[in-house]
């Protein structure tokens, strides 16, 4: 059956991460209902075959001895619309998921109408996990994500940081003391490409740099030095430079 733009009032969302290990492993259900107007969640997430692994080996991968998670409640509405968009433009594969994927399931006054596979999958990936982060915001079991940069070109250092909350799918840009709301995918890529390059850790600072060069901080109270202390991966892609160029952008509106 093929619904209309009109006719579906909810999503399942369904991932299995297939052949990846512990304690990385899990698999989610993740329901999603708009048909009375705001948005009601449920999520039942379950991290899969830890039975062979000590505590220790799971804790050194940066777990915890129960990372299992169950959610029934409201979400933010401003989620429905980028939902809609993204399944109104989602062509569906014929292909089964062999090795691990996200499966879609749209609902109709309430109803499950047959489970769908999408040939974006990274895209509905992406979407579930913010969603999944949302929900953590929600609850306040995580803060909203910050980055902040320091640009050091003459005597006056230029600061500025980023907040991305996923609660309301909004992203807070603030420098000299002033915010503004920005571009919500802008921003999502942004943020994608500082976590891309190394950060060396060795040799990371407490405080801010101060000298001429470009730093950045991710949230967890160490700061980096770009193209020292955070070097590209792959020399074909230029994180470190793309990371400098998005926030300069910024800097300059």
């Amino acid at each position: 059956m093929t619904l209309s733009k009109n006719t579906y009032t909810g999503l399942v969302l369904e991932y299995d991460s297939g052949i990846v290990p512990p304690p990385y492993s899990h698999v989610f259900r993740l329901a999603l209902d708009w048909s009375k107007g705001d948005l009601t969640t449920e999520l039942d997430l379950h991290y899969t075959e830890r039975e062979d692994l000590t505590e220790e080996e799971i804790l050194d991968e940066g777990f915890t001895a129960n990372d299992d998670y169950s959610y029934k409640g409201a979400l933010n509405s401003v989620w429905i619309k980028p939902l809609q968009q993204l399944y109104d433009k989602t062509k569906w594969s014929n292909k089964d998921i062999e090795e691990g994927g996200i499966t879609v399931s749209p609902l109709e006054k309430g109803k499950d109408e047959g489970v769908k596979i999408p040939g974006n999958q990274e895209e509905w990936q992406l979407m579930a996990q913010d969603l999944i982060q949302a929900i953590y915001e929600t609850v306040k079991k995580e803060a909203p994500l910050q980055v902040h940069y320091r640009l050091v070109e003459g005597d006056e250092p230029q600061d500025c940081n980023l907040t991305i909350h996923f609660s309301n799918h909004e992203v807070v840009f603030e420098k000299a003391g002033k915010t503004r709301i920005i571009n919500w995918d802008y921003a999502i890529q942004l943020m994608k490409i500082v976590f891309t390059p190394d950060y060396h850790y060795e040799l990371a600072k407490e405080e801010p740099g101060k000298k001429r060069g470009t730093y950045i901080e991710c949230g967890d109270g160490y700061w980096h030095e770009l193209g020292k202390g955070v070097v590209n991966i792959d020399p074909s892609f230029d994180a470190v430079g793309k990371i400098k160029s998005g926030f300069s952008d910024l800097l300059k509106e």
